[in-house]
């Protein structure tokens, strides 16, 4: 499974890039909007791309078809790896099924439902996003979602990319992997959580402990 970063932020990307932990980034205006600061956010998107040698989600903000396709030709224009994220109505997979006939990637995002990520999948989405957690939060179970577009994209041959999204903690994680998502996308926060193992810490203190006592220096 490949994992993505769910931030604009270049310093927490860097991070992740520099231990090759990351194979992409997604990001969505609120994201953006945190990280830009002052910035074009264009500018952005391009520093992001060359930090990362993998898909970078940027999104479109119109709601309509025409300025979707428009905002996603210019944002594909940035750089090879931009994918032009539209949203899960039925103007965002119009726009989706235009942008990937000009040969434009796209990830599908707000997807809340297998029939949407069936219809998603028939409208050429590269990447669909289920939101696992945003599921969670209104007392149901977004890892059965996961499960189920598994399920629904094997039983039927689509190609489109399970994008595990909204991602909150490492055990969203590992479901992902025993599920079978092609990818997770996470905040540094959880990605660097998964680094972490109380046992690996008391294991290190115990052989530095040892070490210290043969009073060498390596």
């Amino acid at each position: 499974m490949k994992i993505f970063l769910d931030t604009a932020d270049l310093a927490e990307i860097r991070r992740a890039a520099d231990a090759n932990l990351i194979d992409g980034v997604t990001t969505n205006p609120s994201l953006m909007m945190k990280a830009a600061g002052g910035r074009d956010p264009l500018d952005v998107f391009l520093d992001i791309c060359r930090t990362v040698d993998g898909p970078v989600s940027a999104e479109v903000v119109a709601v309509d078809k025409d300025t979707m396709i428009a905002e996603g030709r210019r944002l594909a224009e940035i750089h090879d790896n931009i994918v032009v994220k539209v949203p899960l109505t039925e103007d965002g997979l119009r726009a989706c099924r235009a942008l990937r006939a000009e040969g434009i990637r796209v990830n599908v995002t707000l997807c809340f439902s297998v029939a949407q990520a069936h219809l998603a999948a028939k409208a050429g989405a590269t990447f669909i996003s289920p939101f696992v957690g945003r599921i969670d939060d209104v007392s149901g179970d977004g890892m059965e979602l996961i499960s189920q577009i598994r399920q629904v994209y094997d039983n039927y041959g689509f190609d489109t990319e399970i994008l595990a999204a909204s991602i909150r903690h490492p055990q969203h994680v590992v479901q992902s992997l025993l599920l079978g998502a092609d990818i997770a996308t996470m905040p540094p926060k959880v990605l660097f959580q998964l680094l972490r193992h109380p046992l690996t810490d008391t294991g290190l203190a115990a052989f530095l402990a040892d070490w210290k006592k043969l009073e060498k220096e390596l």
